[in-house]
């Protein structure tokens, strides 16, 4: 290799002409067709030319010969026809060296620019052959078609990249788009970009056509998709990417309908408590009525209470259409703006619920206390009962108050049952609730519920105490389940019940955490040595599995064994894995909507720590946490501080807040 000598290396994708302008041993520097220096390898080089160039040629000489000679290479390279030396060829099946592919294209003598000619051309579309240095080889038809094939595909999506920006330019602008071909296929894109993100197999493109758009942010995809009527502007994100299903299909229903057309009317080898003042204690929203309780007195030294749990699996069969899509939701999911059930309706809110004045089936547990209002003995019996008041948590506590008889003592009786799990070491914890629901123009509507006002209160312990009783009867028959187990917290701060809200939450977070085993143990929040969930049949899979284990002791139906508890386990993973954080998400976010427009409003705080430069602060009003900048404040844990609402965002799930 000497000086003056034009050569051929490729970079960046691209054939680069230049002249060797000197040679130090394996490099070589070159000025390129763009009048640049550059230092290579000799190695890089892709064609070595017998083109010399005069040793006293100026370096402007030198560059304008390069671009003459690059002018007249392109030009040769638009007489071959790569198609047509194709099926010329293609038979052969072998290597063909560059010389003998010029001869093949060109008629005169082969020159140099001649092979740079046949280089460009097959670097350029390498449809057709496969390309090696100095040497081709013809693809088979069916290479070519995949080739072909890919050609297309790439021609078709550069074109719904630049049609799809140009159609998204014109919806976020302020005059009307122009229609595009590809309106589906940019909205499913766009959909999986914003739900995924990166795990979107659609990613790329969308990627592709927002950057064409010069559209990057979130916001604007998802107003986008509201535009098009995608989304709803409160669109619920977790149901999508957790492909939560919202709708029964058509045959479901279809079998629930005839479950509710031949109910019977008659229930034989049940005990008749129809007679008994039955009651429901709810609250104002609910429309599946699982439980209720009766009481009957016999003297002043035995109470009789009864706890009645509707018969789910006396309609839902295992193993039917409406069994199987229940395990596959496993829970039904409450939701400010939404309630999806896990059985359909003409179930959840008739057939199976509790419905006042109606004849249902149940398992009731039936309790026999002494006059301190203790367990004395139980029985699990199927029974049948008629609901005869139908009550609110807020009419329950007002009937109560007027000294209701029934009403008060079963008051009485959940005090007392509390009472001696707080002397086993439950933990009790006491925490306001709070409530959000939507008014009829889809508002969120926010209230605080006293979980320990006397109804709710007693309803819990009663719940409580009939989980506590089926998992103590389903362990003492050997039978499999979903039983709830709990390890001492990780340290006690209070015994019995406090006032402190601080202390409450504080002890919350020092709760180790529950777990679920085929085999009952101790259940250290509750103060139990037994516990399952088994008095929500129409709301939970797990109740449903205990009630069916239940029948099985009173020879109504089959048990699960441990293979079949342990086979449900797994289906109900991943559903179950989902559940609670859709509830709390979509609970948060609705917060967050209601605070939008309460900028600027003062709300009380309770100090739960201190970070580094924040406080980590509990909102009283939305019992939600939020971080406090700690700049010039002077604060503990425990103490109260007012704070003001400085910005909220529901579809961020951000919330600021400043001292007031």
């Amino acid at each position: 290799m000497k000086s003056g000598t034009i050569i051929e290396y490729i970079d960046q994708q691209k054939l680069i002409c230049a002249a060797v302008a000197d040679v130090k041993g394996k490099r070589l520097r070159l000025i390129t067709e763009n009048d640049k220096e550059v230092s290579l390898s000799a190695s890089r080089i892709s064609l070595s030319t017998d083109n010399v160039l005069s040793e006293s040629a100026s370096r402007s000489t030198m560059v304008e010969t390069l671009k003459a000679t690059v002018a007249r290479r392109e030009s040769l390279k638009q007489e071959i026809d790569l198609k047509e030396l194709w099926e010329l060829l293609n038979g052969e099946g072998e290597w063909i060296n560059l010389k003998t592919m010029a001869e093949y294209c060109f008629t005169d003598a082969v020159s140099s620019d001649h092979k740079s000619a046949i280089i460009r051309a097959f670097f350029e579309n390498r449809t057709w052959f496969k390309f090696d240095n100095d040497r081709f080889l013809p693809y088979t038809p069916e290479q070519v078609e995949q080739m072909l094939a890919k050609k297309r595909e790439e021609d078709r999506r550069n074109k719904v990249i630049t049609e799809g920006a140009a159609w998204l330019k014109g919806l976020i602008g302020e005059g009307k788009p122009s229609p595009c071909d590809h309106e589906k296929e940019i909205i499913t894109c766009l959909k999986g970009w914003y739900i995924d993100e990166r795990e979107s197999r659609h990613f790329d493109m969308a990627k592709a056509i927002l950057s064409a758009a010069n559209i990057n942010s979130q916001e604007t995809v998802f107003r986008i998709l509201v535009t098009l009527e995608v989304f709803d502007e409160n669109e619920n994100i977790d149901l999508i990417r957790m492909e939560v299903p919202r709708n029964f299909s058509e045959d479901v229903l279809e079998e629930a309908r005839q479950l509710l057309a031949s109910a019977p009317t008659h229930y034989e080898g049940r005990r008749d408590l129809t007679h008994l003042e039955t009651i429901t204690i709810d609250g104002r929203y609910t429309t599946d009525y699982d439980d209720a309780v009766t009481i009957e007195r016999f003297d002043d030294r035995t109470t009789l209470l009864g706890i009645h749990i509707v018969d789910v699996a006396e309609s839902v069969k295992r193993g039917s259409l409406i069994d199987r899509r229940a395990i596959s939701r496993g829970s039904s999911i409450y939701m400010p703006d939404q309630k999806i059930p896990m059985l359909p309706p003409d179930l959840s809110e008739n057939l199976c619920s509790l419905v006042e004045g109606t004849v249902r089936p149940c398992i009731s547990v039936m309790i026999t206390l002494n006059r301190f209002h203790a367990v004395q003995d139980y029985e699990v019996v199927p029974t049948i009962v008629t609901v005869r008041r139908q009550l609110t948590y807020t009419g329950a506590n007002t009937l109560a108050k007027e000294g209701d008889e029934a009403l008060s003592a079963l008051v009485k009786i959940g005090q007392a049952f509390r009472q001696k799990r707080l002397d086993a070491g439950a933990v009790h914890l006491s925490l306001p609730e709070v409530n959000v629901h939507l008014d009829e123009k889809g508002a969120p509507i926010i209230t605080t519920v006293d979980r320990e006002s006397p109804s709710r209160m007693m309803v819990a312990e009663f719940m409580i105490m009939a989980n506590w009783l089926i998992a103590s009867f389903l362990s003492r028959h050997s039978l499999p389940g979903f039983f709830r187990l709990q390890p001492d917290p990780k340290e006690r701060l209070f015994k019995g019940e406090e006032p402190s809200l601080y202390l409450n939450c504080m002890q919350r977070k020092q709760l180790s955490r529950a777990y679920i085993s085929q085999k009952a143990g101790n259940h250290s929040g509750l103060g139990l040595d037994a516990y399952t969930t088994s008095t929500s049949p129409i709301r939970r899979y797990y109740d449903l599995v205990a009630q069916r284990q239940i029948r099985s002791v009173l020879g109504i139906e089959t048990a699960y064994t441990e293979d079949d508890v342990a086979q449900t386990s797994q289906l109900l993973d991943i559903p179950m894995g989902s559940i609670g954080r859709i509830q709390s998400n979509r609970k948060r976010y609705w917060i967050h909507k209601y605070l939008e427009n309460k900028i600027g409003e003062r709300v009380e705080g309770l100090v739960l720590d201190k970070r580094r430069h924040s406080f980590q602060v509990l909102l009283l009003d939305y019992m939600i946490e939020v971080m406090l900048p700690a700049s010039g404040l002077n604060l503990k844990s425990g103490d109260m501080v007012q704070t003001v609402i400085q910005h909220a965002d529901a579809r961020k799930d951000n919330l600021a807040v400043f001292v007031g």
